[in-house]
Parts: C-alpha cells; sequence; structure tokens
C-alpha cells in the first residue's frame, strides 16, 4: 500500500463504493431510462424499435447486472445489512419520491384517458414486442401487463440470489415467477390475440370479484366452448380447489406461491417488507377491514344473481351502482393505487393484508380447517427480533417463540421469512397430521425465558 493511502484509522475510512460491474450495470439502466423519457416524449412513435431496445431493453439488461453483482457478493447474514440506514429502503427522501412516482402512475393508469396513454410514446415504444409476440398493436394494459412481469421476473433473479441459502425460497420464488409469467401474462395475451376471452388463470373469485358476476358469465358463455370450460374451472378453483389445497398446506399454496399480486410484493416489493406495521391497532383494523370487504363481495355478487333472477324488479339500479362503487374503491384505489403505490412507505402487503377478499377466504379457511402451522423451538430462541422486523404481514412472530407457541394465524401467508431470517432455526413451516393438532397443548413449555407450566409463565 502506498503511503498515500495509509491511515492509522480503526474503521475503514473510505465509504463503500461500487465496484467496476456494478458501475456499468448503473451506467447500463440509467442510459437505458434515459432513452426511454427522450422516446415517450414523442419520438418513439415514429421509431418504436429503436427506443425498446434501447430504452426498454437496456434498463433491464443494466438492472440485472447490477442486481447479479450486487447480491451475489454477500453473504446470508449480510443480506440487510444498512437497510435502516437506507433513505429508498427506511421512508426517506428516496422512498417517499418513489411512493410518490408509484401512486402517480396507478392513479393515471386507472383514470387517465385511453387517449392519452395510446397516442403516447411511452405504449409506441411496445408495439414491437405486443406486435411481434402477439401480432396486435399495444395499449396501456399491455404495457402495464409487460412492466409488471417483467418487475417480477428481473426482482425474483434478485430474491433467488439473496435468499440462495434457502431451497424454500428459491424454488417459491420460481413459483411466482412461472405464474405470472405464463398464467398471467403470455397466456391471457394469446387468448386475446384469437379473440377469446382474456381470461386469468390464476386469479378467480372472489379475488377477480367479477367473474362470477351474471353479465361476465353471460359474456363467457357467449364465448363457446372456451368459455364454458373457463366458467367451470373458474368455479373449481374457487370453491373446490382451494378449501382442498389450503386444508393441507395453508394459505400460502395460493398468497405466496400462485398469486401475482403476492408475486410482486415478494420479488419487487422484497427491499419494503420490513416497513409493516406490527402494532395491537394495526392488526384490529387489519381483521374489520379484510373481512368487511369479503362480506361486501360475497353479498354484492348475492345482490347481482337475484337482481338478475329478478330482471332488476327489486333491486333497480342499485346493484349497478354498486359494482361501480366496489370496482372503484376496491378493485382500482385500494388494490391498486394504495396496494403497490404505497409499497416505499407501508409495506409489500397492504392490499393483501387489509384488504384482499380472497385472503379473508384463505385466511378463514386456514385458521380454523388447515393442517398448516409454524413451530417453534422457544429454547433457541435469542431475541434477536429479525422474525418479526421482515415479516411482511406485520405478525409479531418473535412473542411467539419466546413463549414457545406455534403460529397458527390467519393472516399468515407462509413465505417463509421469519424462518429463513432466523440464525437459530428457531421457526419451521409444517403440515400437522391433522388441523386439531396445531395448537400446543403440552403442559410444559420451553420458552425463551426457560421452563415453565403452561399458564403459570
Amino acid at each position: 500500500m502506498s503511503k498515500e493511502g495509509f491511515s492509522i484509522s480503526l474503521v475503514n475510512p473510505h465509504a463503500p463504493g461500487l465496484d467496476w460491474i456494478q458501475k456499468i450495470g448503473i451506467a447500463v439502466a440509467s442510459l437505458g431510462l434515459l432513452s426511454m423519457v427522450v422516446g415517450a416524449t414523442g419520438p418513439a412513435n415514429q421509431d418504436p424499435s429503436f427506443y425498446f431496445w434501447t430504452g426498454v431493453f437496456a434498463s433491464i439488461v443494466g438492472f440485472l447486472i447490477y442486481i447479479v453483482r450486487t447480491f451475489s457478493g454477500k453473504t446470508e447474514s449480510g443480506n440487510n445489512h444498512h437497510i435502516f440506514n437506507s433513505s429508498l429502503m427506511a421512508r426517506g427522501v428516496a422512498g417517499w419520491a418513489f411512493g410518490i412516482f408509484l401512486t402517480a402512475f396507478y392513479i393515471l393508469l386507472y383514470w387517465g384517458s385511453d387517449s392519452f396513454w395510446n397516442n403516447s410514446g411511452l405504449v409506441s415504444m411496445f408495439h414491437p414486442v405486443s406486435e411481434g409476440l402477439f401480432g396486435f398493436y399495444a395499449d396501456k394494459w399491455f404495457l402495464y401487463g409487460f412492466v409488471y412481469t417483467i418487475s417480477v421476473l428481473v426482482m425474483g433473479v434478485r430474491a433467488i440470489i439473496k435468499y440462495r441459502h434457502s431451497n424454500y425460497q428459491v424454488i417459491r420464488t420460481c413459483s411466482v415467477m412461472f405464474f405470472q409469467l405464463g398464467f398471467a401474462f403470455l397466456i391471457p395475451m394469446f387468448l386475446k390475440a384469437m379473440s377469446q376471452p382474456e381470461y386469468y388463470f390464476s386469479y378467480f373469485w372472489p379475488l377477480d370479484y367479477d367473474l362470477l358476476w351474471p353479465n361476465s358469465v353471460d359474456g363467457m358463455m357467449n364465448a363457446g366452448t372456451i368459455g364454458l370450460w373457463m366458467l367451470i374451472v373458474s368455479a373449481l378453483l374457487t370453491f373446490v380447489v382451494t378449501p382442498i389445497l389450503t386444508y393441507f398446506f395453508g394459505k400460502r399454496w395460493y398468497c405466496s406461491w400462485v398469486c401475482g399480486c403476492g408475486g410482486l410484493a415478494n420479488t419487487a416489493g422484497d427491499p419494503f417488507r420490513q416497513l409493516s406495521d406490527k402494532s395491537l391497532k394495526a392488526w384490529k383494523v387489519e381483521r374489520w377491514m379484510i373481512h368487511s370487504v369479503l362480506l361486501f363481495i360475497t353479498l354484492l355478487t348475492i345482490l347481482l344473481w337475484v337482481n338478475s333472477y329478478l330482471e332488476g324488479g327489486i333491486f333497480g339500479s342499485v346493484s349497478h351502482e354498486l359494482t361501480k362503487a366496489y370496482a372503484f374503491l376496491i378493485g382500482q384505489a385500494f388494490a391498486g393505487v394504495i396496494g403497490v403505490g404505497f409499497y416505499p412507505l407501508l409495506g409489500t402487503r397492504i392490499w393483501c393484508r387489509f384488504g384482499c377478499p380472497m385472503a379473508a377466504y384463505l385466511g378463514l379457511l386456514q385458521k380454523y380447517f388447515s393442517r398448516f402451522r409454524i413451530t417453534t423451538n422457544g429454547g433457541q430462541c435469542i431475541s434477536c427480533g429479525n422474525c418479526s422486523t421482515y415479516c411482511e404481514m406485520g405478525i409479531d412472530v418473535k412473542s411467539y417463540a419466546q413463549r414457545g407457541e406455534n403460529i397458527v394465524r390467519a393472516s399468515c401467508v407462509g413465505c417463509g421469512i421469519c424462518s429463513t431470517v432466523c440464525p437459530r432455526g428457531v421457526l419451521n413451516l409444517e403440515n400437522g397430521p391433522t388441523h386439531t393438532d396445531r395448537e400446543n397443548n403440552n403442559p410444559i413449555t420451553f420458552g425463551n425465558e426457560g421452563v415453565g407450566l403452561r399458564g403459570f409463565n
């Protein structure tokens, strides 16, 4: 080492920086984003291919280079170092700015005019991939589906590398990437290209809230055999497959392995999972809100069928106004604008935790009907709090571990991060023989405060 670089400081006097590979990744991604901004102002309407390759594609490649290099060099224990010093991940200026950007994007997506989007340079630069794959021009919903899917795939690579020490996390992340790419993007787009109903096999009632409404059912019946087949599949998934799989595996089979909302939360939203509210007040609000939404959509669906049977004789236009209200408040404002726009401020499962009727339905089955539980070995717990900190559903996992109690909660989505970040192997996701043996019945407890008798700790 040269004399100029020598220091007697006990700590590193130089700020940690990026190596040359990370710098290349950042440079490529930045130039790609700049090209997208320039193209979106109008030039992409004349030459969409140029701005797709130099903008969209270059951004994806740049981010992948940076992500692979950054996380492949981290150890398991160093994955979350400095996370609370990050402006982006700890509600700093960058976090607020990103949250405002996401929220504004969703507001424009849902309530901006179609002509504003479809004549824009931003949508035009996606024409080459849309025409090349499916034979039709891109619109704002193709843009959204493409960006959503790419976000899951790129950040899925990040999650796989970050959690490469856990087979459960690697396989689970591959699963959400597969279902998002195939079942929530490629198949619906191919169906649209063939002038068939744009059906999403990974979403079903009550999450896909209008799927079983009278007008939707009529539309699918009019589509012929394929429409009737989709209708039967939807009913089976909702009323047969969901209870059976939830009994055996808990709600994790859907919320953390199949659902696109959960897929985005566990990939693109992973940097923000520690921001969930763990307070008792939040838990009380969560239970009221999510079950109210489930009750709302259930009553509304029944009301629509009764109204349809009576040909509007009793409820008149009231049912129509209620469908508009549900679509606006729950389907758009809550699920989209708040559910994703508030990632950098309130964590990644705001929608799943407080508003998703599918999560409420699965949660009731998991709480009273499933064999799934998270077992704890309380005597090994060192109270580091990692499990509670990184629980995206706001569950105070540590309190269960300290008491040596199994975790049986309706809200738990079984993502398994609590177990992955535990340095002592205290937590295990298990499917027991029956749903009745999930609670700890052993009168002797092995908790963080030692051995004791249940009820006297």
